[in-house]
């Protein structure tokens, strides 16, 4: 029976032997497949990261040119209002042309009796006529000068109607330039909320795009961390029948050694005992190094995911701090002023007056827009702005109307000038031929409401 016993015990322990190979090298496969899974893991993480990056930098565009869109559209609702009050003053102005040409024709028509009365009842022989009919010197002379006063009186009349409608016809002729004007910065910023709504709607498109990447990346990454906990299962599989057999293993050879003991009746057998029994404990350490080192690497894999979630911090902090920066250019209160480059700068504006307005033009003498032509005039003296009136409103510093002097810019929705330091503008106005469009002096710089006056020369 004992001998029965001894090799059944030696039949599994030859078994166990041939099995533990087998795992350990199905051990070293796994290692080797967790260790290239959790490197392709780490890749689609940072895949996914990189396109949230730029998916955000791409929201922030969407933004800023959102605002941008939004502030287009208010400055054409303004240019709207401002065209409708135009429109109500050029129709009054017809009005008041229509009545001072009504007045003009009924004191020539009124004249034009008097002469005829005049001349039916004394024709050319009138002077005589006052000569012989009178009974003195006197009497001669107050009649002469009375005709005298009739005739110079029907003239001043006449040249005060004749004044007063050429004053309205001019009236009438500048507000429609001033109109013209308004359309065409209306027309302009028309053109430019296209070109934003289109930049936007492209933005999106391109966003929409990242997500489908992202939501790729995300889940691939997701199936590379199931096929991990996989792969752990399959290793934890592994160290328990490791376990098993070793526990089996170390269980036969205590009986045999117990069975030959006693067959021997040796006395030696507490020395034995104590011997397996630090085998035991060895392979045990063994077992728990093993299970240590995969511990180890699932705390790896999550301190990666851990450092993919990190990545976006620095760029929050970028856009507080510039938007502090512009915060703070725009609260500068107490500009200087230099007066000399101020006055040279509206001399030099004044150079090009009489040449074509061009939209998108970038030519002084063959033709230019209106931000086009403060940005080169200012370009003459070292000053760079922007190429867009939107984005000159924020050049320099900003400053109140009444404290403006020469060579401050003006902008208006859809437009920007060269204030003259006398209440007037020199600007890039409209597509019409001088003097009513092209680069022109116009006496009132607010002919239209305004956005912001800004001071450059400093």
């Amino acid at each position: 029976m004992k001998k029965r016993l001894l090799c059944l015990s030696l039949i599994f322990a030859m078994t166990a032997a041939q099995v533990m190979p087998v795992s350990a090298a199905r051990k070293d496969d796994l290692q080797a497949e967790k260790s290239a899974t959790q490197s392709k893991l780490s890749e689609a993480e940072s895949k996914a990261s990189s396109l949230e990056s730029k998916k955000n930098a791409l929201m922030g565009q969407i933004d800023s040119t959102q605002q941008e869109l939004v502030s287009v559209i208010s400055q054409i609702e303004i240019l709207d209002e401002d065209i409708k009050e135009k429109e109500a003053d050029i129709e009054k102005t017809k009005e008041d042309l229509k009545k001072a040409e009504a007045d003009r024709d009924e004191q020539y028509e009124a004249m034009k009796l008097r002469i005829q009365y005049m001349y039916e009842n004394g024709g050319n022989d009138t002077w005589a006529q006052i000569l012989l009919e009178s009974d003195s010197i006197a009497s001669m002379l107050a009649k002469a000068e009375n005709t005298e006063k009739m005739y110079a009186y029907d003239r001043d009349e006449l040249q005060k109607m004749k004044d007063i409608v050429q004053e309205v016809t001019d009236l009438e002729e500048k507000l429609e330039g001033e109109k013209a004007e308004l359309e065409t910065a209306k027309n302009e910023q028309e053109g430019m909320k296209a070109s934003l709504q289109t930049k936007v709607d492209n933005l999106k498109a391109n966003a929409k795009d990242y997500e489908a990447q992202i939501a790729s990346a995300r889940a691939q990454a997701q199936e590379y961390k199931n096929l991990i906990e996989q792969q752990n299962a399959e290793l934890k599989k592994i160290q328990e029948q490791e376990a098993a057999a070793a526990k089996a293993a170390q269980e036969a050879a205590k009986k045999k050694t117990q069975q030959s003991n006693t067959n021997t009746g040796n006395a030696v057998t507490g020395g034995t005992t104590t011997n397996n029994n630090g085998g035991t404990s060895n392979n045990n350490n063994n077992n728990n190094t093993s299970s240590t080192d995969d511990s180890s690497n699932d705390s790896s894999e999550n301190t990666n995911s851990g450092n993919t979630n990190t990545d976006t911090t620095p760029d929050t902090d970028a856009g507080s701090s510039n938007s502090g920066s512009t915060q703070e250019d725009n609260s500068s209160s107490a500009p200087s002023y230099d007066s000399s480059t101020g006055a040279a700068v509206v001399a030099y504006a004044k150079q090009f007056i009489g040449n074509p307005y061009v939209y998108g033009g970038n030519s002084l003498t063959n033709g230019i827009d209106c931000s086009g032509f403060t940005q080169q005039i200012f370009a003459h003296f070292g000053y760079s702005l922007p190429r867009t009136s939107d984005a000159q409103a924020n050049s320099g510093v900003g400053i109140d109307y009444s404290k403006s002097r020469a060579g401050d810019i003006i902008v208006y929705p859809g437009h920007v000038a060269i204030l003259t330091g006398d209440g007037g503008i020199v600007h890039a106005s409209n597509s019409a031929p001088y003097p009513k469009g092209g680069i022109k002096y116009t006496a009132n710089a607010l002919y239209r409401s305004y956005i912001a006056v800004r001071r450059i020369v400093q």
